[in-house]
């Protein structure tokens, strides 16, 4: 399975102390000011560093960014991960795993707004993280509709790779954070709703 912590574009030992001191920083100024509001200069001063020493450990801010918000969508991702792997059918574990993305999502929302943001600025601007963590979540959804084909649950007559575009298109937007936010006033029905309707187009 794809792995949903992108490659960050670090300089300097990944291990060292002082990359995650930049990237502590960095999350608290992201959830203080926003992420669009914030620039290298400004990490810098806050941790007493030169610019150029942080350079030295991300190329860019974005470099930052992409460590911040994978480790959250990673977060998102082994919570899911862990949800769809407690076993049942596959309609079970489908049902299971839209719920947790979408409660997940809705929690990253209300409880810290501006790395949300953060997250909706990388599924825009199509930064490594979020391209990882859909495809990390394609992945999770093919091997549900695999197990649901094997056993006899769902049909087998639809191509495996149109069957799974059509669910994660429907599924987006409760869970990708560009549209979630559109689409708060509809939760909890719509997602149940589009839950059952995904569920009977996958019958026999």
């Amino acid at each position: 399975m794809t792995d949903a912590t992108p490659e960050t574009h670090t300089r300097g030992p990944a291990e060292h102390a002082v990359r995650d001191q930049i990237v502590e920083a960095a999350n608290e100024c992201f959830a203080r000011y926003g992420y669009a509001k914030t620039t290298v200069a400004d990490l810098a001063r806050e941790i007493g560093f030169s610019k150029a020493y942080i350079y030295r450990f991300f190329e860019s801010k974005q470099a930052i960014g992409e460590a911040i918000c994978g480790s959250r969508l990673q977060h998102i991702v082994a919570e899911t991960r862990q949800t769809v792997d407690e076993g049942g059918s596959a309609a079970e574990r489908f049902r299971r795993m839209f719920k947790m993305l979408t409660k997940l999502s809705v929690e990253l929302f209300f409880h810290d707004r501006k790395i949300y943001d953060i997250t909706a600025h990388s599924a825009a601007e199509r930064w490594s993280s979020s391209q990882a963590y859909k495809e990390t979540l394609r992945e999770m959804l093919e091997e549900i509709v695999r197990l649901g084909r094997e056993n006899g649950e769902f049909e087998r007559k639809t191509p495996l790779d149109e069957t799974c575009r059509a669910i994660f298109y429907a599924m987006m937007p409760f869970v990708d954070p560009l549209h979630l936010e559109r689409n708060l006033d509809l939760l909890p029905d719509a997602q149940t709703e589009v839950t059952g309707l995904i569920l009977r187009s996958l019958a026999p």
